[in-house]
């Protein structure tokens, strides 16, 4: 399944929004075939499940769900393949796809309290603030 992601490239043009639609489904499928093989190659069992790191890529995919240019499409559908071949080749390491797509923006990772516990004022100050 990976070697299709190595070898795939955007075409040129989407002539319609319907096809541009299209190839971007035919990219996310690609993208949850590939996701076994990213975590394998990443060991990423530990951090994160195959099915959050398949919801957390939807959940990019989904983001610019609001764009109806077909060639602003195609431009997102090059940088989420040059991404997703990044991330194939090995060409991330292991703290770059955590970082994006495990912690993330909303972070997937909620369970920070447990630090707080017997800490000091001045940990407890720096771990509620901006810089955590």
């Amino acid at each position: 399944m990976v070697h299709m992601a190595r070898n795939m490239r955007v075409p040129p043009n989407s002539a319609s929004l319907a096809e541009a639609k299209k190839r971007t489904l035919e990219f996310f499928r690609m993208c949850c075939r590939s996701i076994p093989e990213i975590m394998e190659i990443y060991n990423l069992y530990d951090v994160v499940s195959p099915s959050q790191l398949r919801s957390a890529v939807a959940a990019e995919v989904r983001k610019n769900s609001n764009v109806t240019d077909p060639k602003v499409i195609d431009m997102l559908l090059f940088k989420g393949m040059e991404e997703l071949k990044n991330c194939v080749d090995h060409s991330k390491q292991r703290h770059h796809l955590v970082g994006k797509y495990v912690v993330g923006n909303q972070g997937l990772v909620q369970d920070l309290g447990h630090k707080d516990q017997g800490s000091s004022n001045f940990l407890r100050n720096f771990y509620s603030s901006n810089y955590f």
